[in-house]
């Protein structure tokens, strides 16, 4: 599939989960076969009074195609953000219009936008001009409140305000992560637009992903919490959707592998202070599904050090020979 000029090649690319898909989870995505990454969201207002937060945030990583991903309510500083990001050459730049976190929301922002569809417009066209001809996309939710359906409406809204493909979260704001996701919703915005549409929730398997492609015609699947400690997942997916012989599930020494390689980019990138803490919550998703999961997770809540790594590592070990 093209996004505007830019090829993307496979089935199943990673979202931007805030505080959850850094550099690290990126990396180990792609090199399992993720096809495309969009950055950790990104305040646009951050961005035009200079944080160096922000900034770093928008750093694109070598892999391509790589999406940096703004929010924000303002035009103009979502304007000047997306020229400023322009300047590190991303391949695409988000929008985002689905984040349900109250912090964003309560300010108007993320899925909010969703009640407010002109301004919603306002706001692609701004990142379409400050892009500079990098293309704009963004990313929605079936609507607000629990009972809301403004899918199609506010993808043809996008759609004519310049934005060059639309991920669609088949929920809406209220119902968060549940009840199930509502395929039918994403199959309506993918027959209502001309552009590309990327279908979003509750992947978890790669039936699950074949299930999407199937029920909605979407035309790439975005996988956020399903990919968490199971990077196998997107390449599971490339063969199921090829008709190839499925991957053998990884080994317990090849997930602990995995999982060390993951912590250790983790503190090449934010340093030891930064990374060991936020290994507690890497560390833990790897832990999931296996024998005496809840006490190694609780294990991963004490983690300051390498020491601590290895003592889950034996844990588990023990706990699955």
């Amino acid at each position: 599939m093209f996004i505007a000029n830019v090829e993307i090649n496979g089935y199943a690319c990673l979202a931007p989960m805030a505080g959850v898909a850094d550099l690290a989870v990126r990396t180990i995505s792609r090199e399992h076969g993720a096809c495309y990454a969009v950055g950790e969201m990104t305040s646009a207002k951050g961005v035009s009074m200079g944080s160096q937060k922000s900034a770093e945030l928008l750093a694109c990583d070598e892999a391509r195609p790589f999406a940096v991903q703004l929010f924000g309510t303002d035009p103009g500083c979502i304007r000047e953000a997306a020229a400023q990001a322009a300047e590190g050459k991303p391949d695409i730049i988000d929008i985002n219009m689905g984040c349900p976190a109250p912090k964003i929301v309560s300010g108007g922002a993320g899925s909010a936008l969703l009640k407010n569809l002109p301004l919603a417009a306002e706001i692609v066209k701004a990142a379409v001009e400050g892009a500079g001809g990098i293309p704009v996309t963004a990313k929605i939710r079936k609507g607000y409140e629990a009972g809301d359906d403004v899918a199609v409406k506010a993808a043809q809204t996008v759609e004519q305000a310049g934005a060059a493909a639309i991920t669609i979260h088949g929920r809406t704001r209220a119902q968060m992560y549940s009840p199930p996701v509502d395929v039918g919703c994403i199959a309506r915005v993918k027959q209502a637009v001309s552009v590309p549409v990327i279908g979003n929730g509750d992947i978890f398997t790669a039936q699950d992903a074949k299930n999407m492609f199937e029920m909605t015609g979407c035309d790439l699947v975005m996988i956020g919490r399903g990919a968490l400690g199971n990077p196998w997942l997107f390449n599971e997916i490339n063969a199921l959707m090829k008709g190839e012989p499925m991957p053998e599930s990884p080994t317990l020494e090849r997930r602990l592998a995995v999982m060390r390689r993951e912590i250790e980019l983790l503190i090449a990138d934010k340093g030891e202070r930064v990374g060991f803490r936020e290994a507690r919550k890497h560390v833990g998703w790897y832990m999931t599904g296996l024998r005496g999961a809840a006490a190694l997770r609780r294990l991963c809540g004490m983690i300051n050090g390498w020491e601590d790594i290895e003592e889950i590592c034996r844990t588990a070990r023990e706990e699955n020979i």
